[in-house]
């Protein structure tokens, strides 16, 4: 029982991760319909530039949470400049042209990413100081520390205010919208590429989050650690139905949750033949699943298809 209650805490945890990446995968294809593979680096940068800015502060009289907060903020502002960026140069000029072109450059934005910051920051994993409380407590005989429990709550307020955003303001209205009709809600006065830029804009905030929370919690930041994670999320996306915000929330918990439960009780069930280092492979038997027998995914696709 405990080992059960252990990994769904260790789940709920990963999969908010997801769910953070997801949703910028799943805004930007409710949009555009395209797939911005370069949104794991994205994550990637984020927790990097937050790394920086640990270390620049490091030797100051300041608080480790303050460090945070502030190694948080310039990590989104320079996320969503990047955000911002990417869409402009590499995205706008492609809209109208066939899918195949978009999802193209998309992986050639990734690789672009991956290698600037390898040249900038190097080939090495980087060690990230502990700035959040590291105090565990017990539940039912499992563990849960402080930064696990910050992770859920910072990532449950973030969606549950994007998704306030969304359902209930201006722009939220316009970005459904757009997402439905482009060119009729140009007709009602919407500027469709500003739409469309703050949706990157606001997809490369959640991926800065996520990158300075995946980095606090495991200890490490890498020039790839966005990739594998992008992978994952867009799974998650596919899984709760890829263009539907609430579906990508649901899509990463749930792929957090059997990802973990897996690595729990994978040595069990093969009789100690594959270990807990086999997790990554629960992920994409859900995508192969879902592709399989559930395409639109768990709660469907609710934007129009586009041609």
């Amino acid at each position: 029982m405990e080992t059960f209650i252990q990994q769904l805490i260790n789940g709920l945890t990963l999969g908010s991760i997801y769910a953070l990446v997801a949703l910028g995968y799943t805004m930007v294809y409710g949009i555009l319909g395209l797939i911005n593979f370069a949104h794991g680096e994205v994550v990637m940068i984020g927790a990097l530039v937050a790394l920086a800015v640990y270390k620049a502060l490091a030797a100051t009289l300041l608080p480790p949470p303050l460090i945070l907060l502030i190694g948080f903020a310039v990590a989104a502002l320079v996320c969503t400049a990047l955000g911002w960026t990417i869409e402009r140069i590499a995205y706008r000029p492609l809209r109208n042209a066939p899918r195949l072109a978009p999802l193209i450059t998309a992986i050639g934005v990734s690789i672009v990413l991956q290698q600037l910051a390898m040249l900038f920051w190097g080939r090495s994993y980087h060690s990230v100081p502990a700035l959040l409380p590291a105090e565990s407590h017990d539940i039912l005989g499992a563990r849960i520390s402080d930064v696990q429990i910050i992770i859920m709550l910072a990532a449950a307020l973030s969606m549950t205010g994007l998704i306030v955003l969304v359902q209930r303001s201006k722009l939220g209205r316009a970005m459904r919208a757009t997402a439905e009709k482009p060119e009729v809600a140009a007709l009602m006065g919407v500027d469709a590429n500003k739409i469309i830029a703050l949706t990157f804009i606001i997809g490369s905030a959640l991926a800065a989050l996520a990158g300075v929370l995946v980095s606090a919690n495991y200890g490490i930041a890498h020039y790839q650690m966005g990739f594998l994670l992008g992978l994952k999320a867009f799974t998650a996306a596919v899984l709760g139905g890829i263009g539907n915000i609430g579906g990508a929330v649901l899509g990463g918990i749930l792929l957090g949750i059997i990802e973990a439960m897996g690595a729990g009780y994978i040595g069990d069930l093969t009789g100690g033949v594959l270990g807990s280092h086999y997790q990554d492979i629960f992920c994409f038997m859900v995508l192969i699943a879902v592709l399989v027998f559930r395409p639109s995914g768990l709660m469907g696709e609710k934007v129009s298809e586009r041609a």
